[in-house]
């Protein structure tokens, strides 16, 4: 049975660089979490603006606020450095520009405890902003996730995009040391805990409610480090896709002649030696891309016992193909994935 823990602490673990017009705010809906037993382990690192000071005064007015300073700068050894500090049985992790509703705390720590070891519980989020409008593809983002969330499909969608934000997760220390903690430098560091999650055979509960806000802005590092300027990840999601879901005894199928499928036909010719690449374009139906024959999708009945990966970028074709693959007796585990 697994084992749950009536009375955890929580520990927070929360890199902080240079957020002193938000932190406040931060830290203020942190401190009033109707769940009490929680302990803030912020790790400054290399802040140039008045956030340490801003810290420093928030952890003399509570001691379960602890601060540090990250030996190395960048955002995985400010989170390695946090992790060394933690006391807590239970695990969150926050980000210093966003907020938290006040119960945020309290309904994860109940949800997890009905579950135990060998659960992530993963809820809602809501983006905002100060000024103007959250961007419309932060907004389908934010949609999505809260599906996978109401729908408890987390796995089966982990190939599109980060299933699971950095921010809202709850799981036990020892799950967390079992998958490798912070351990891995690996970017970007949220997606690839959702994957070693999924390697691990952790049971992800969703919790259809918002439990985070999550602030849009412009300097966000998911639009200004490099690590992130690609947000596809094929490199990070065919290194999981071949370590855990590829059977290379059966034929793979890549649906899909846009850029993007393209792209991962390139990678994929370097591991695949006979693979069927299809599409729904009558333009490149039978022509030659890559060294490969371009071949109409319904060909895919004829193909025996295939996994399909599907590369396009249309929302309504996406549904399209999902139906039309269910008919075909296709499940979405170990069948077919949709990679973006």
């Amino acid at each position: 049975m697994p084992t749950s823990d009536p009375t955890p602490l929580v520990s927070i673990i929360m890199a902080v660089k240079d957020t002193e017009p938000y932190l406040p705010d931060c830290l203020d809906s942190i401190l009033n979490q109707t769940f009490t037993d929680w302990e803030l382990i912020a790790v400054n690192d290399h802040s140039t603006d008045r956030t340490p000071e801003i810290l420093a005064d928030y952890a003399a007015r509570d001691a379960r606020i602890r601060v540090f300073h990250s030996r190395q700068q960048r955002l995985i050894p400010a989170l390695q450095e946090g992790y060394r500090h933690v006391r807590g049985s239970l695990l969150n992790r926050m980000d210093s520009d966003d907020k938290m509703p006040a119960d945020k705390l309290a309904t994860m720590v109940e949800l997890w405890n009905q579950h135990g070891r060998g659960t992530v519980v993963a809820g809602g989020t809501e983006h905002f902003v100060d000024e103007g409008e959250v961007g419309g593809g932060f907004r389908r983002y934010e949609a999505w996730l809260n599906e996978l969330a109401r729908t408890q499909t987390h796995y089966q969608e982990i190939y599109q995009e980060c299933v699971i934000p950095s921010h809202s997760w709850m799981l036990h220390k020892a799950d967390m040391d079992g998958v490798g903690a912070f351990d891995p430098v690996v970017y970007p560091e949220d997606y690839d805990l959702c994957f070693r999650f999924y390697r691990a055979g952790l049971k992800v509960i969703g919790l259809d409610k918002v439990l985070h806000y999550w602030r849009d802005r412009s300097d966000r590092i998911s639009r200004t480090w490099e690590e992130y300027r690609d947000n596809r990840y094929f490199d990070l999601k065919l290194h999981y896709f071949y370590q855990l879901d590829r059977d290379v005894n059966r034929p793979l199928v890549l649906w899909g002649a846009g850029r993007n499928g393209k792209d991962m036909a390139k990678l994929l010719l370097q591991k695949e030696t006979d693979l069927v690449w299809c599409c729904d374009n009558e333009r490149k139906i039978g022509r030659d891309v890559y060294g490969v024959q371009m071949v109409s999708w319904e060909i895919i009945p004829q193909v025996e016992n295939p996994q399909i990966m599907i590369v396009v970028s249309s929302p309504e074709g996406k549904v399209e193909i999902r139906e039309q693959l269910i008919s075909w007796g296709k499940q979405p585990v170990k069948d077919f994935w949709f990679f973006n």
